[in-house]
């Protein structure tokens, strides 16, 4: 039985409750209890752990657990050799991806990579780092930072730093400025290659990776409804930006109709009012769970 029940990691900490969110969202109840690193699922054929997204490819790739959620900037900062099943890209902050970028002072001197020869960077991101500077033959001094990386400059403690930013905000914050992008990443799933041979726990993965993208999917899309007199139809499908054609049905002994679509959040705000106008009523706007 062992050999079917999924070892899943849940990154610990930033990611957390985005994370558990999202798998609620896709059908999966994880509770965290207190200290525990265990959490419970309402699954009985996955086992979760809670376990630092910094740590998690190590973990998946020595077969600690079978699969989790980490960045990419983690399976890279390592080199693990795991399999990367799909892409995850949801943000607390923003819409924008993350990036690992150098920032230095506003008032430094420095402009360009090159400019650093010599200079003392910090960051969480030490190996990959080093390994971008020596491919570039610029030889800098890297220093692991525990956390407020921003302030190692303005303490004096680097020259620079290479810091992930959403919304550069917080780099702007302490009067830094970015100088060069390193590397965009997101959140990947990822598995053990072992485990993704075992044909019960690859069956998993990929329903947890599936159903996974149909929750990140649903964020941006919204159900739209309405009922539409027969003489107006035409104006109100042509304002309809839906996934494919939308749904249009009689309603009982009338010459209206009910009108549903699925569409982009973006569209919602300005779309709304064009429905009236031309003639929509009774107009229900839902939220959604997945879309697959």
């Amino acid at each position: 039985m062992m050999e079917k029940i999924l070892k899943l990691g849940i990154p610990k900490g930033s990611l957390q409750n985005a994370t558990i969110d999202l798998f609620r969202r896709s059908g999966w109840k994880i509770n965290v209890e207190g200290r525990s690193y265990f959490p419970d699922i309402n699954d009985d054929t996955i086992e979760c752990a809670l376990c630092r997204a910094q740590e998690m490819s190590i973990n998946v790739e020595t077969g600690v657990i079978d699969a989790g959620l980490t960045g990419l900037d983690w399976v890279a900062e390592h080199e693990s050799d795991v399999h990367v099943v799909t892409d995850l890209v949801y943000s607390k902050v923003s819409a924008r991806p993350a990036r690992w970028v150098v920032a230095v002072a506003n008032d430094s001197p420095v402009k360009t990579l090159a400019d650093l020869e010599g200079a003392t960077i910090s960051t969480e991101l030490v190996k990959f780092t080093r390994r971008f500077f020596k491919e570039k033959n610029i030889d800098v001094t890297v220093k692991f930072s525990w956390g407020a990386t921003e302030a190692k400059i303005v303490s004096g403690l680097a020259d620079a730093i290479v810091e992930i930013t959403e919304t550069e905000s917080t780099i702007r914050a302490h009067n830094l400025k970015v100088i060069h992008e390193v590397m965009e990443t997101n959140t990947q799933l990822i598995a053990n290659k072992t485990a993704w041979q075992n044909p019960a726990k690859r069956e998993k993965i990929e329903q947890i990776a599936q159903l996974l993208q149909g929750a990140l999917v649903a964020d941006r899309m919204v159900g739209i409804k309405m009922n539409v007199p027969e003489n107006k139809i035409a104006e109100i499908v042509s304002l309809l930006p839906s996934l494919n054609a939308p749904t249009i049905a009689t309603l009982y002994q009338s010459d209206w109709f009910s009108v549903e679509s699925i569409i982009d959040t973006r569209y919602v705000r300005d779309l709304i009012p064009q429905l009236l106008k031309q003639g929509a009523e009774g107009i229900i706007e839902y939220p959604l769970n997945k879309v697959l």
